[in-house]
């Protein structure tokens, strides 16, 4: 297959896509930089949108950075390349944290995924909504750990015992972050409670879901405050489907591919109707993130806990556009 030219219109839409990843309380902690000659593009950490009191050494900004990687890739190959990513490509410069070189032409799908992956970039949406307790189809949860394991990470779906002390770990940890003073003002200052704010980062209200009245899944308050305007609280599924994303090591390289992981079983829960929300709040304390390891000697580490099911697809949240998160100028069309 020969590759689309590489023009803005293509850069355009491939940077639009790595744009529509998802990342920590939406805050796109990423920019590029284009090489026209090779052609190749580096993704650099977008240190302002960093989060000091909730991810103080920086794991959920490369995990986010690592999603937009490999929507970067599937657009590439969408439009016929070859992506060929190399993370933390130059030691010297930790602010630099992949390129993703694009090869002329291809043939079949080097990157090992699907052919459908480019239309469920604009599909996938977080939902922090109730799911339906329609069962989820055992061929739809192992095609989502395959995708998981193509990029180096393990994605395991425990039963419902495993899924409780899963879900006990999350509300501990969402109590803790509610209780505590910096980290409430820091997610404060995601949310938008204008609907017609013009901010092309952090959350509207509308997305942040319904409180849920039995605490079965302890969703995130991003307010830390359970305000009475939020949409009256419903039910939540009473048996959730919990997946839970693990690197063997944990190493800056493993929370990139941890990222690329999670966006490529979140593109193909895509692809089959399902809907995801991500329950993160243990993974920022150190204590309650070591205890979500599902083996006995704690060996893996915890990257991300994946909530899927059937349900209502989720509000588009903002997107900044692909101009502004690039340093350099596109070429001509």
């Amino acid at each position: 297959m020969r590759s689309t030219p590489l023009d803005a219109r293509t850069l355009e839409a491939c940077l639009a896509a790595a744009v529509a990843a998802p990342s920590i309380h939406n805050t796109q902690p990423w920019r590029f930089r284009l090489d026209a000659e090779t052609p190749a593009f580096e993704v650099w950490a977008s240190a302002e949108r960093g989060l000091r009191h909730t991810d103080p050494v920086g794991r959920a900004l490369h995990v986010s950075v690592g999603a937009s990687v490999f929507n970067l890739r599937v657009a590439a190959a969408h439009f016929g390349w070859s992506p060929f990513v190399r993370l933390l490509p130059r030691p010297d410069d930790p602010g630099l944290l992949a390129t993703v070189r694009l090869d002329g032409c291809r043939s079949g799908h080097p990157t090992g995924h699907r052919d459908d992956l480019y239309p469920a970039v604009w599909r996938r949406r977080s939902s922090r909504f109730p799911f339906s307790g329609r069962p989820l189809p055992r061929h739809a949860l192992a095609e989502l750990a395959d995708a998981a394991r193509a990029e180096g990470a393990s994605l395991g779906f425990p039963g419902v015992d495993e899924t409780a002390r899963l879900l006990r770990v999350v509300r501990e940890a969402e109590l803790r972050n509610r209780a505590d003073g910096a980290r409430g003002a820091e997610s404060r200052r995601w949310v938008h409670q204008d609907p017609d704010s013009p901010a092309r980062t952090g959350l509207p209200w509308s997305v942040l879901g319904p409180q849920d009245s039995r605490e079965r899944i302890p969703m995130r308050d991003f307010t830390a405050q359970r305000h009475a305007e939020r949409l009256p609280a419903q039910p939540f599924e009473t048996e959730p489907v919990v997946g839970l994303l693990t690197t063997v090591h944990d190493r800056r390289t493993d929370w990139l591919r941890a990222g690329q992981a999670l966006e490529h079983a979140l593109l193909v829960a895509t692809v089959h109707g399902l809907r995801a929300s991500l329950l993160h709040q243990p993974m920022e304390w150190p204590d309650l993130r070591c205890t979500l390891s599902p083996h006995p000697e704690r060996s893996g580490h915890a990257q991300m806990l994946i909530r899927i099911g059937y349900g209502p697809e989720g509000p588009l949240t903002p997107r900044h556009d692909p101009h502004a998160v690039l340093d350099a100028q596109l070429p001509p069309s």
